[in-house]
């Protein structure tokens, strides 16, 4: 968040100077003064357009082969007016396919790190269960334990629609 501030504060600097060492040399004065600050602050808002639309894309090229994003989850705001044409991706849920762990005795039950990212938040690492038979999923808290034969004992199930994208790709066969 604070090299996205200096970014952001720089871009503003940097097109101000531009313009004004232009306006200075070329044009002899010639542009209005109010110019100068106006293109400062319309750089500005532009890298932070930039920067928000572009970090989703940054922030999933730098996650590791085996992460699959599930679902995202698309914001527009009042204090934004350029989400409402055009949504930006807040926050996602990846699911690390190399944590995925079965029971011989219990095929249809996956038990699976979900990734939840966020913009302006940290990232977090929740364990989740997904019964792919029975379409419900359930996260892994204290107090949950398993059986010798595989069984989930002291768990609380959320049933999901089968559709739900984080069910499918945590009941994917890797």
């Amino acid at each position: 968040m604070f090299f996205e501030l200096i970014g952001t504060i720089m871009a503003g600097v940097a097109v101000a100077l531009i313009l004004w060492a232009v306006n200075r040399t070329l044009l002899k004065g010639r542009l209005a003064s109010w110019l100068v600050p106006v293109s400062a602050g319309l750089a500005m808002l532009i890298a932070a357009i930039s920067l928000e639309y572009g970090w989703y894309d940054r922030t999933t090229r730098t996650m590791p082969a085996s992460f699959v994003v599930a679902q995202t989850v698309e914001e527009a705001a009042f204090y934004r007016p350029w989400t409402y044409a055009v949504p930006f991706t807040a926050r996602f849920i990846a699911v690390d396919q190399a944590s995925t762990r079965t029971h011989p005795q219990q095929p249809d039950q996956r038990m699976v790190d979900l990734v939840i990212y966020g913009r302006w938040t940290r990232t977090a690492k929740v364990p989740a269960l997904f019964d792919c038979a029975g379409s419900r999923r359930a996260d892994i808290v204290d107090g949950v334990d398993f059986g010798d034969n595989g069984e989930v004992v002291g768990v609380d199930w959320i049933a999901v629609p089968e559709n739900d994208p984080v069910l499918k790709v945590a009941c994917e066969e890797v």
